[in-house]
Formats: structure tokens, C-alpha cells, sequence
């Protein structure tokens, strides 16, 4: 049985995985990246958080506070905690049903 995933892809995607990181509070870009490897194991590039971000944004899910010297954090608005909290209703379902599905094998 193989033990290298990596061919499998993501399992996440960054916009998933910033979200869940702003829901425990405002941070700025590299104190995402820090709780996104520590909780996921996912180790965001700069590029792809700013360019998630960016999108997050325009949707109107995230919003950027005041700069804190060089530092711009972000927060979750509403709409993005609605988001949030429909995608991990989902993803839930889809663990319950591959769990199930397991079993019976």
C-alpha cells in the first residue's frame, strides 16, 4: 500500500484554510501561514495566501484592518463566517459519508 499521498492533491484549498485560521481571530499574513502549518500541516506560499486573500476579499469574506507598521491584518466578516461555516457543513457530510462508505468495505 503506498504512503506518499502527494499525487492525491490539496485536500484543502488556501481559501479554506485562511478562513479557518481568521476564525480564532485578526492576523496578519505571516501569522497565518504559522497557524495554517501548525493546525493543517500546510505550509501556504506567500503568493498563493496574498493571491487567496486578494479573492476573499473581493467576495467580501475577509476585510484588511489598519496596517500595524509594515504588518496588514485581516479579519472574517460575516458573509465569511457564513462561508466558513456551510463549507465545513459540507466537508463534515462528505466525512461522515466516506467514513460510512469504508466501513463496508
Amino acid at each position: 500500500m503506498p504512503k506518499d499521498l502527494s499525487d492525491l492533491g490539496r485536500f484543502s484549498d488556501p481559501s479554506l484554510l485562511i478562513l479557518s485560521s481568521l476564525a480564532s481571530g485578526p492576523k496578519h499574513g505571516y501569522a497565518m501561514i504559522e497557524d495554517i502549518a501548525a493546525f493543517s500541516g500546510t505550509r501556504l506560499e506567500p503568493g498563493t495566501l496574498y493571491g487567496a486573500l486578494a479573492r476573499l476579499e473581493r467576495r467580501g469574506w475577509i476585510e484588511a484592518l489598519a496596517s500595524e507598521e509594515r504588518r496588514r491584518p485581516y479579519r472574517m466578516t460575516a458573509a465569511g463566517l457564513h462561508a466558513l461555516r456551510e463549507q465545513l457543513a459540507t466537508m463534515h457530510r462528505i466525512v461522515m459519508i466516506g467514513s460510512q462508505r469504508l466501513s463496508l468495505t
